[in-house]
């Protein structure tokens, strides 16, 4: 559910993170203000679609995964498919999509009523976002600049989201703060 006092004009980078709460994968209340204090990656997924395909058959958004969490980043992955939609998974089917895939991220949050991809105005997947340990949100758009579903574009691909994780680990300003996101659109719950 959206917070008292959210608005709808979406979340603007350099202010502070619209919260949210839900439940992830296993059944357990999350929400952002848990992680107050810690670097927090929004990743919208959807198993189905081909450009989330291209990064995890890869391997590149598990070893993305791998790297921020082994330097203290909290990475929720964030299911807003609605049932009957390419990618609706409930707890357990998102839990063996990540057995299967070899992800590693800190949770799934399931936002089946899209309620948290509204306040974030997730158009796509995977449209990521970085919350950094202030609750300021410091990056929105793509997970690099090779719009494609063909992996074969991932090594020649700059790879915003890894630049900006270095940036804020050294205590630098996220030099692309925005950028276009591509992918699959993220449809809505009625």
């Amino acid at each position: 559910l959206a917070p008292a006092g959210a608005t709808t004009s979406g979340p603007i980078v350099g202010s502070a993170a619209p919260a949210f709460s839900g439940k992830d994968s296993n059944g357990n209340d999350i929400s952002l203000a848990d992680f107050k204090g810690k670097t927090v990656v929004l990743e919208w997924t959807n198993h189905q679609c081909p450009f989330v395909r291209k990064h995890y058959a890869s391997g590149n958004m598990q070893g993305l995964q791998k790297d921020a969490v082994s330097d203290g980043v909290v990475w929720l992955s964030i299911a807003s498919s609605p049932p009957g939609y390419q990618g609706h998974v409930d707890g357990p089917q998102a839990n063996q999509v990540l057995a299967d895939t070899k992800a590693t991220p800190t949770a799934v949050v399931l936002d089946h009523d899209s309620a948290i991809a509204r306040i974030y105005q997730a158009r796509v997947t995977p449209h990521m976002y970085i919350v950094d340990a202030k609750g300021t949100l410091v990056y929105m758009g793509g997970i690099d600049d090779k719009p494609t579903a063909n992996p074969a574009d991932i090594p020649g691909a700059k790879n915003y989201v890894r630049a900006a994780l270095e940036e804020i680990k050294a205590g630098k300003p996220v030099s692309e703060a925005t950028t276009r996101a591509y992918g699959c659109t993220v449809h809505y719950a009625s």
